[in-house]
């Protein structure tokens, strides 16, 4: 039987959340990453996973497992914390996963904050930390708002450009609410992130028009022979995520010392080895300095209310951000996990490859 008549006859498969995370630590344990560095990974692979956010889950695993052996990653990286100021702190992530930093510089900016009211950290010497919003949920779940900050290397032509220049420079911000999962915007500056182009691609879908141009600067809806992706607005309006996208730059490399995204190594190509030096950008700051808890509670309770209560067109609802992933988060804590099936095939090579045990479905 070949690959392609497999994955036509398989049936869908879910995994537990924490059997998922379970599989991602062993892995790279395996791999070579220390304890603390495959759990940050870890944690934020099954959260995005869990929210529904397939490009930045799970699947990313492959590409991390990959580059802790071929020494990209630092696999048990010593992270420094140089606090510059009363709500300032600078974390060297030595190269390691950018998540362990991540989550290592959130933690140093919501204690700065605490005593500063607002607070700021910058991660030096990363790579990439997958989806954005682990973090600003991070803050969140400390009582605080909290946003995220990195760019990539190039994949985003700019606003009536030819050729990549801007990374898909997420931005996510999270705020807490009140007997309930947080406030949540976690986006792309590019109309769709380069993962998600390639999470189509495994699936087997199409992409909508205006998200991808080929190599010749033609839309095309066919994720294999996407070679650039639009900024957000598209053809037409392209310069507001044009614009987004540079703000990223001044954030997450002019204000670290890294590279901006013309010159930043490539996440994928022949070069494995060599560290890619990303940059990241954090703010946390503490609702209970400008207003008291009660009255923010109060505050987004109303607002998240009357949005959710918003005419919509007909068979649609208005949502608050983070209302799509909260369901999903819901069906998939129930049900599990699904995998494509490719992805399910390369997982059980590379546990295999590693000596792992592969990962089970539910039940």
């Amino acid at each position: 039987m070949t690959v392609d008549e497999a994955l036509s006859g398989a049936a869908e498969f879910r995994a537990g959340a924490d059997a998922v995370h379970a599989f991602i630590l062993n892995a790279l344990r395996a791999a070579g990453a220390s304890e603390d560095a495959g759990r940050s990974v870890a944690d934020a692979l099954t959260e995005a996973s869990l929210r529904g956010v397939d490009s930045h889950g799970a699947r990313l695993l492959l590409h991390y497992a990959k580059v802790v052996r071929t020494g990209r990653i630092n696999p048990a990286p010593r992270l420094a914390a140089k606090i510059t100021g009363p709500g300032t702190v600078i974390v060297d992530g030595d190269n390691g996963f950018g998540h362990h930093a991540s989550f290592f510089a959130v933690d140093e900016a919501v204690r700065l904050a605490r005593s500063a009211g607002i607070a700021a950290a910058t991660v030096v010497n990363s790579s990439h930390f997958g989806a954005a919003g682990c973090y600003a949920m991070r803050a969140a779940a400390a009582g605080m708002a909290g946003f995220a900050f990195c760019n990539s290397d190039s994949f985003v032509l700019p606003h009536d450009g030819v050729a990549p220049f801007h990374g898909t420079n997420p931005l996510a911000f999270a705020a807490p609410v009140a007997g309930g999962r947080p406030y949540l915007l976690d986006m792309a500056t590019s109309m769709v992130p380069w993962n998600k182009v390639q999470d189509m691609a495994v699936k087997g879908l199409t992409l909508p028009p205006e998200v991808a141009v080929d190599a010749a600067g033609q839309p095309t809806t066919e994720p294999l022979r996407s070679a650039a992706l639009l900024p957000l607005g598209g053809l037409g309006f392209g310069h507001k995520g044009a614009g987004l996208a540079s703000l990223m730059e001044i954030l997450s490399a002019v204000m670290t010392g890294m590279p901006h995204c013309a010159d930043l190594l490539g996440m994928v190509g022949p070069d494995q080895s060599t560290p890619r030096r990303l940059g990241h950008f954090f703010i946390v700051i503490d609702p209970e300095r400008f207003v008291p808890r009660a009255v923010y509670d109060a505050g987004m309770a109303a607002y998240l209310a009357s949005i959710r209560a918003a005419p919509a067109r007909p068979g649609k609802a208005v949502m608050a951000p983070g209302d799509r992933e909260w369901k999903v988060e819901v069906e998939r804590s129930r049900d599990g996990i699904p995998l494509a099936p490719g992805l399910r095939l390369a997982f059980d090579a590379l546990a295999d490859e590693l000596g792992v045990e592969r990962l089970q479905p539910v039940g």
